[in-house]
């Protein structure tokens, strides 16, 4: 026996030797290619080895040279699917070397997956769901979401495998809505998996609906890849269904095919379900050829799960009826390892989902919701400041405006009673001053006469009138006209232009009550103003109240044409 491990421990060594050989006979004309390149090739060399090492070893080694850890770690996953079982760890192990080098949460994590995924097809249960809690703790911290979902999908099948179907079904489905429109095989996968949960829970009509969605769903996307699973589900189903002929017929077409492909659980799910079948309708000689297969599955793989310690039950009872004592404590002696394999696997991995995953994904919810509520917390706190302060801004707003009004209605008095009074709003020619030096007397009285003409003739309503344009109407020069309109009115030029137009139009809208009814716009028109901004700025400036409250006073009032 110790000379069989040496000789199997030699033989792997030198296979392992042989893997690394490969990597220094890499063609020259390879070493060039880009990853696209050497992707595609490897890609379309998928399940032939020989021919695909070269482009396996030509990207690992295009890796390595530059150090491109996320490279690195696809190219030992690429070479890791081309390898034989007893390699494949060993380059699970290099994956996630690689991927710790990067400190990226998503490769290591991604890592940690891809090994707990070897770990599975080799039926290591316990050291799969290690893995995958790594990876989960490590891809939980991204936003990648193929990732999460990939976790997601493979915890969900080791819940199947324990039992825990109302919570695989759960998660099959999020992954369902999830790779429907991401990745065609995922996708298919998960619709698999979700239709064997629902047989397990008796739901039979699901089942064979999930069947059908898939199978047809692999018709339109273009992958058949899955039809054989989908095919032996509904096998399955149709036993539980009673249709043992049908179920028979199911799973006979797809054996050999799992066969072929070395699917080793999958097949002894098969022949326990055709043995069960032929159990069923009374061919008990039958049933045992594929129980013992089953059996030998078991003995070669070490492969069981609780629906298949059956075979072992039957298979006693049969020989019980035969007398056949050896066939029995044979099957005695199975059963046993089979429920020891058993225990030991559900004490580990229900213990490690329970408390490692689910825990951990319990406290990860946790964490979201009180980070929602804190969020939330946060948003009631910042609708009460902004609702303060918008009560404060229209307090404010409130306030300004009545102070405004009462400021308004005082300057509306005032002006009312000076008019009333009979108090030109016109400005008057300061009499009395001092003579302007650099200004003759007689030319200064001059200007201020064609002042009085021009304000008496209302010519200030004309558009667009400059200090240019009116000195040249005096026959005179714009500083001296400039300068008399400040000695004798107190204002610039613009002022002086901008208050006669409002002096007149305070009057005309006290007598037209037409007048009253025009829009800015039309008042700025009335009064020779360029633009309404001017106007309004103008109105405001000679008035101090904006225009629509002068106008509601004057209403209010009653001014006409009689007062």
């Amino acid at each position: 026996m110790i000379q069989k491990k040496y000789i199997l421990l030699l033989f792997c060594a030198v296979q392992l030797l042989h893997a690394q050989k490969i990597t220094f006979h890499i063609p020259d004309s390879l070493k060039s290619k880009n990853y696209k390149y050497l992707d595609e090739k490897i890609y379309a060399l998928k399940g032939d080895s020989t021919k695909a090492s070269p482009y396996l070893y030509a990207y690992l080694n295009r890796a390595k040279n530059e150090q491109n850890w996320k490279e690195l770690v696809n190219g030992y996953q690429n070479i890791l699917h081309e390898s034989p079982d007893y390699l494949r760890i060993t380059y699970a192990d290099s994956m996630v070397y690689s991927a710790k080098k990067s400190k990226k949460n998503d490769l290591i994590g991604y890592a940690y997956l891809s090994k707990g995924i070897v770990y599975y097809g080799r039926n290591e249960l316990q050291i799969a769901l290690d893995n995958y809690i790594v990876a989960n703790s490590y891809i939980s911290k991204t936003d990648d979401d193929y990732l999460i979902y990939k976790v997601k999908y493979n915890i969900a099948i080791i819940k199947t495998y324990l039992g825990f179907y109302d919570e695989a079904i759960s998660l099959f489905k999020e992954c369902i809505t999830y790779f429907k429109d991401n990745n065609t095989r995922p996708y298919l996968n998960s619709l698999h998996s979700l239709g064997l949960c629902y047989n397990r829970i008796g739901n039979y009509g699901l089942c064979s609906q999930t069947n059908k969605l898939g199978f047809l769903e692999g018709i339109r996307l273009q992958n058949r890849e899955m039809d054989i699973y989908f095919i032996a589900s509904e096998g399955v189903n149709q036993y539980f269904l009673d249709n043992c002929n049908s179920a028979i017929t199911n799973l006979e077409k797809v054996l050999p095919t799992m066969v072929k492909n070395k699917e080793y659980a999958s097949e002894a799910i098969a022949n326990f379900y055709i043995g069960k079948s032929y159990w069923k309708l009374n061919k008990h000689e039958k049933s045992i050829r594929y129980f013992k297969k089953v059996d030998q599955i078991f003995t070669e793989k070490k492969y069981s799960n609780p629906e298949l310690r059956e075979v072992y039950e039957l298979m006693i009872k049969f020989y019980k009826s035969q007398n056949n004592l050896e066939g029995q404590l044979y099957c005695i002696d199975q059963l046993i390892q089979v429920d020891q394999l058993l225990k030991d696997r559900f004490t580990y991995l229900i213990t490690k989902i329970r408390k490692e995953y689910d825990t951990s994904s319990l406290l990860f919810e946790k964490d979201k919701i009180n980070a929602l509520l804190l969020e939330e917390k946060e948003n009631v706190q910042y609708f009460i400041l902004l609702v303060l302060l918008l009560l404060l801004f229209s307090v404010y707003i409130t306030y300004r405006y009545f102070r405004n009004r009462k400021v308004y209605k005082k300057k509306f008095s005032e002006l009312m009673l000076q008019l009333n009074l009979d108090v030109n709003l016109k400005t008057k020619i300061k009499s009395g001053r001092e003579q302007i030096e650099d200004i003759s007397p007689e030319t200064a009285n001059n200007i201020l006469k064609q002042l009085e003409r021009f304000e008496s003739k209302q010519k200030f309503l004309m558009k667009n009138l400059t200090l240019s344009k009116l000195a040249v109407q005096f026959n005179s020069n714009p500083r001296y006209l400039s300068v008399i309109i400040s000695h004798y009115r107190d204002k610039t030029f613009s002022t002086y232009i901008n208050d006669l137009k409002i002096d007149f139009l305070i009057q005309l809208l006290k007598t037209n009550k037409k007048v009253r009814d025009y829009s800015n716009g039309a008042l700025a028109e009335e009064v020779g103003f360029s633009t309404t901004q001017r106007f309004t700025r103008a109105f405001y400036s000679r008035t101090q109240m904006p225009i629509p409250y002068f106008i509601e006073q004057i209403k209010m009032n009653n001014y006409n044409h009689e007062q």
